[in-house]
């Protein structure tokens, strides 16, 4: 029987996870700087956040799942609760952004949720 030692596979999937968290943080920064309005800059900083965060907790999760023996279900709580309020967070900012009357990007080509308020908006007065 050929033993296979798991170790070294280990190390590097927890490297990797760390690795993508830390760059997808990083292009998160990045894009918050570079980008032109508050909806663009919202939509990186809430995408970097939500894989950067969750990828470091899960090669956290990993590394003290098979190095340390013990597992940790609070790190899985947390990468539960980032995936479910961060995007949700960051569109609520970006609504509230739209509804405050900030202006979009000179450059944006279209705006859906202007036509979708426009719609809501007729639908209610043929209602009434």
């Amino acid at each position: 029987m050929i033993e296979i030692n798991i170790s070294p596979v280990m190390s590097i999937l927890v490297s990797l996870f760390l690795l993508f968290g830390t760059f997808f943080i990083f292009s998160s920064s990045i894009g918050l700087i570079r980008l032109p309005d508050v909806f663009t800059r919202s939509h990186a900083a809430s995408k970097g956040a939500t894989l950067g965060i969750s990828s470091i907790l899960l090669g956290t999760f990993i590394y003290f799942l098979y190095f340390e023996k013990e597992l940790s279900s609070s790190l899985i709580l947390g990468i539960i609760f980032i995936f479910l309020t961060l995007p949700v967070s960051g569109h609520m900012l970006a609504r509230a952004a739209y509804n405050s009357g900030i202006p979009l990007w000179e450059k944006s080509v279209k705006n859906e949720l202007e036509q979708a308020i426009e719609k809501k908006k007729k639908e209610m007065d043929n209602a009434n």
